[in-house]
């Protein structure tokens, strides 16, 4: 506060003018000329300061000499903070405030009390005349300055008190955040007594707040409250952090339960029935948030839906990033497929979904991946081998599996049935013939708006007994495969508990305690707890289970959710409807026995998220520097073994056999028409002859005259030609083409020669082969073309004639030679051989033997004898033998002529030939006056041409049809070994093999991990 200027009229500024301006009344000050009623507060403050001064004036005249303390000094602070501005700051200082500073809250209701102040001293200074008169004066004038002072001092304190609640806003609107007691505090404690028990004005105005600095808080929290709902708006978003981050002890509300707890002797009914309505308000304003959070996730999507067509047309095209997620499931599904013995796959974080069977395992991962995708079932096995699911967010919310290129829409019902059905096959096709569960992987792609993003692996659910139907070792397999995912130290467990049945009953439990006995990455979730409300008779062992207190497992968090009502046709939309109801009218919610951060699956799911890629964040560059060690070992192993050689793996020595197979198939090409056609003949005679000598020739040479044997030859070369020779040749000549390629294809090359693509070009043969048809008109063509050579009977000249002569010279060569080795068989070694080798003839060789001998003399009699022996003569010959004392049988005697005779009949036809070599010219003339006949000759020509013809026709259907037919068969063959893993896996193989196997895949990893930590650090 200003003064006058120092030097005006009123004379010196002094200390005693402020004490004097206090003397005056409110009313004095008021009816100072020149003042109206309506003063403001600074100019109030101004004409008390001129009023003081006209006192302090005269005070000075009449007090010259007199030197003393300003009595401001024992003033109440208030009363010092208007003190006179002349007074010198050398002659007066403030002394230390000894007062502690008090917490004041602008909810009490405590009244101001007067401070009772003590008495004024004064220093003097002796005065050599009339002293002790002076000094009564001025003790007198002191008496009247202290009484104005106090009331001066008292009505600047009410004044200030009446400003300071002015500043105060209105928080009416906000009596229900603070407890009743408070405002009864007025009932609870007698303010009187207390003031009577105050020793003395010192103490008591120490206990006085310093009101410039509660002042300057008060505006500084009527800013910060001003708009009137801020508070509401500040409590409402720490309790939806505090329901989305899990932390209650972060939230205003736990500040203020503290204070409930450390005040409940003076709580009553109403404000546990507030704190009710409180938590109900909570949980509403999360479900609104929750529902309105959906709404512009439905939004976005329609709006990126739009983004995506537009694209589609090509107005705007953009390459879309691979999403974080996305990257590290690429690594977990190589490592799913990686089969080395580094036990470094299974250290790199997942979430694994355990829990008893039918506990609600598959519900709670449909929730979180807000779709029905999984296959259910009414109390049977439904998930038969590991499925890992991995979460991310994307416009469309769509799945497709790892080896598939087809999108499933989640929001049309056949696609998410198709998916379903597709998941059971691809389950069931995983187990092997006679188990129940397999060990093999599925992996899942979801993509959709608003969903956490994280990898989770569903296992088979824990049973306690093999029923029938199963196999005997199903529960130590289940057993096995949630070990072998649990113990990996970077998974992250969600144990999932049924809270309708007895927790005793649980085995799930003691298996995850086993494997996380710390409970450092374990997060255990309640299912079904809305039957668990109404069939549990305590709501208190729900509490005790959410607290971790009921179960020896400890986990990192504990949630309670609803998955439904156990219809399986239910949609998300219902399930999460039907959840926030039930929580919402819970008396478990209700009666503070579950926190709201703790229940529903969307907080799970974001608990579950977050512990999910702090997980990731912590261990991924540990792992990728030990897949770098990997890495470097197989390297210098590789360097040592094989320097000479590069890294293929399987994939790469598959495309180097698949070049070297096409093009053994393209030599076959280049296989001579001569090769072709002299191979033919050659095999298509092998397989014909027999029939050709035993069914045509030999039948036809018993007839009487030339003339029924050429009849005899025709009849059974056109049905020979019907029947069954086009079969035969086509038969032959794929036959041979099977030869020829397997020639190419097992070949050795030399020193290029690599026998690890053996086993693989034997399969593709084999596969080719058995696929391979050849053309079904070529029969009907080539029988049209045979059965024309042998009609023609002309032979144009000598030449032809001799090749006649020679190829049946050779054809019954062949089989006189076969005929002597069987006769030889039947009879036992002749006399030189049991001579020079010393070998006997058995008793049944003795008896063919005589009967052989007995037969030659049959035929040496008649030189003409027909092919078959009469009744008679085989008693003859019997009657002979027994004679000599062989008893013989009558078949025996049948099949020992059968070759006797055959071999008689070749003999004469070989002589035959001979005479024919010169038979040509009669052959010209018709054989007339001339006994020689050679129709046999013209036989066999006739055969032979059919031959030429036939390898040539066979020939062309090779080279221009048939090798190209192959060439496809086998392109399609190694297409299809290129998509089938299995067979490659099976056919190549080999440590070489497997070393660089495991060095691409290791290399990949370690790449895709650098990558992936390098977006994880651009993410952050």
């Amino acid at each position: 506060m200003r003064g006058f200027r120092r030097g005006g009229p009123i004379g010196p500024r002094c200390p005693e003018a402020a004490a004097a301006a206090l003397a005056l009344s409110p009313a004095a000050l008021l009816r100072l000329p020149g003042r109206s009623r309506s003063l403001p507060a600074p100019t109030m403050w101004r004409t008390r300061a001129a009023a003081a001064c006209v006192i302090c004036r005269s005070l000075a005249n009449s007090s010259y000499g007199i030197k003393r303390k300003s009595p401001l000094q024992n003033l109440h602070l208030v009363s010092r903070s208007i003190h006179h501005p002349c007074y010198p700051s050398s002659k007066f200082q403030r002394p230390p405030l000894r007062i502690s500073i008090q917490q004041f809250s602008s909810l009490n209701r405590l009244p101001l009390h007067k401070t009772k102040l003590l008495n004024v001293k004064h220093g003097y200074q002796s005065h050599r005349n009339f002293w002790l008169a002076r000094l009564a004066s001025r003790l007198l004038k002191v008496r009247y300055l202290i009484l104005g002072s106090a009331v001066g001092g008292g009505y600047t304190a009410k004044k200030t008190y009446e400003q300071w609640k002015d500043m105060m806003p209105d928080l009416d609107e906000y009596k229900w955040i603070v407890p009743d007691f408070i405002w009864e505090l007025d009932e609870l404690v007698d303010f009187e007594k207390l003031l009577k028990a105050l020793p003395d004005a010192d103490d008591l105005a120490k206990l006085l707040p310093d009101f410039d600095k509660i002042g300057e808080s008060l505006a500084s929290l009527k800013g910060f409250l001003s708009p009137g709902y801020n508070l509401v708006s500040e409590v409402i978003g720490a309790s939806d952090l505090l329901l989305l981050l899990g932390s209650p002890g972060e939230t205003a509300f736990r500040a203020t339960d503290q204070g409930y707890d450390n005040d409940k002797q003076f709580k009553k009914v109403s404000d546990k029935e507030k704190i009710d309505q409180l938590q109900e308000e909570l949980l509403r304003t999360q479900l609104k948030y929750q529902r309105m959070l959906e709404r512009l996730e439905k939004e976005n999507k329609e709006l990126r839906k739009l983004v995506l067509q537009r694209d589609d047309k090509g107005i705007h095209q953009r390459k879309l990033k691979k999403s974080l997620i996305d990257m590290y499931s690429e690594v977990l599904d190589i490592l799913s497929d990686y089969d080395a013995s580094y036990n470094t796959q299974d250290h790199l974080p997942r979430v694994v979904v355990v829990g008893d069977q039918s506990a609600g395992k598959t519900s709670v991962l449909e929730m979180i991946a807000q779709a029905r995708i999984f296959p259910r079932g009414s109390g049977e096995m439904m998930t038969r081998s590991p499925v890992k699911v991995t979460l991310s967010e994307g416009p469309h919310h769509v799945a497709l599996f790892k080896d598939s290129s087809r999108e499933f829409d989640l929001t049309k019902e056949e696609d998410l049935a198709a998916l379903r059905n597709e998941i059971e096959i691809r389950m069931r096709n995983s187990v092997k013939e006679g188990c129940t569960v397999s060990t093999e992987t599925i992996s899942l792609n979801v993509k959709g708006p608003g969903l956490q993003r994280m990898v989770l692996v569903d296992l088979p659910g824990v049973i306690s007994t093999v029923t029938s139907g199963m196999a005997p070792d199903t529960k130590e397999t289940i057993f096995s495969i949630s070990k072998a995912y649990m113990q990996n130290p970077n998974a992250i467990i969600l144990c999932i508990q049924d809270g309708s049945v007895d927790a005793e009953r649980s085995i799930v439990t003691d298996l995850v305690s086993q494997m996380d006995p710390q409970g450092k990455r374990t997060i255990f979730v309640l299912t079904k707890v809305d039957l668990a409300e109404k069939n549990v008779a305590s709501p208190n062992r729900i509490q005790q289970i959410i607290e971790g207190k009921l179960f020896p497992m400890k986990a990192l968090g504990y949630f309670a959710v609803v998955t439904g009502k156990g219809n399986s046709s239910e949609s998300i939309e219902s399930i999460k409807e039907y959840e926030e109801e039930f929580f919402q009218n819970s008396k478990l919610l209700k009666t503070s026995m579950l926190k709201a951060h703790q229940v529903t699956t969307k907080n799970l799911s974001l608990a579950v998220s977050d512990c999910f890629w702090k997980m990731v964040r912590e261990s991924v560059e540990q792992q990728a520097d030990a897949f770098k060690a990997t890495r470097f070992n197989l390297e210098t192993e590789w360097k040592n073994n094989y320097p000479r050689l590069r890294e293929l793996d399987r994939n790469e020595l598959f495309e180097k056999a698949k070049n070297e197979i096409l093009d053994e198939v393209i030599s076959l090409t280049q296989v001579t028409p001569k090769h072709w056609e002299e191979m033919l003949e050659k095999t298509l005679w092998e397989r014909v002859s027999t029939h050709v000598i035993e069914n045509i020739y030999l039948p036809a040479a018993q007839t009487a005259n030339s003339g029924t044997f050429n009849t005899t030859v025709d009849i059974k070369l056109k049905q020979w030609t019907d029947k069954q020779l086009p079969n035969k040749a086509v038969e032959v000549a794929w036959e041979t083409l099977q030869e020829e390629f397997s020639r190419f294809m097992t070949e050795k090359k030399g020193k290029e020669h690599d026998d690890i693509f053996d086993k693989l070009k034997q399969a593709v043969k084999e596969e080719t082969i058995k696929r391979h048809r050849w053309n079904e008109r070529a029969e009907d063509s080539l029988r049209v073309i045979q059965h024309n050579a042998l009609e023609d009977r002309s032979i144009s000249d000598k030449q032809q004639w001799d090749a006649a002569i020679h190829f049946m010279e050779e054809t019954l060569q062949s089989r006189l030679k076969d005929t002597e080795s069987v006769i030889e068989d039947m009879v036992g070694p002749d006399w030189k051989k049991r001579w020079m080798y010393w070998v006997g003839r058995t008793k049944e060789q003795n008896i063919r033997n005589e009967t052989k001998n007995e037969l030659e003399k049959l035929i040496k009699c008649n030189e003409d004898h027909p092919a078959y022996l009469a009744n008679d003569e085989v008693t003859t010959v019997r009657k002979n033998l027994e004679a000599r004392g062989v008893a013989v049988d009558p078949c025996l005697i049948k099949d020992t002529w059968h070759q006797i005779y055959r071999r008689y009949f070749l003999k004469s036809a070989l002589n035959h030939c001979n005479l024919c070599r010169r038979g040509f010219y009669y052959y010209q003339r018709h054989f007339v006056d001339s006994e020689l006949e050679c129709n046999d000759i013209v036989l066999f020509w006739r055969i032979q041409r059919m031959l030429a013809i036939t390898a040539n026709t066979l020939r062309q259907q090779l080279t221009n049809t048939e090798v190209r037919r192959l060439e496809k068969n086998v392109k399609e063959v190694l297409e299809d070994f290129a998509e089938d893993n299995e067979k490659k896996v099976t056919l190549l193989t080999g440590k070489r093999v497997q070393l660089a196997e495991d060095l691409k895949k290791v290399r990949e990893i370690q790449e895709k991990l650098e990558a992936f930590i390098e977006a994880l650090h651009q993410e952050k």
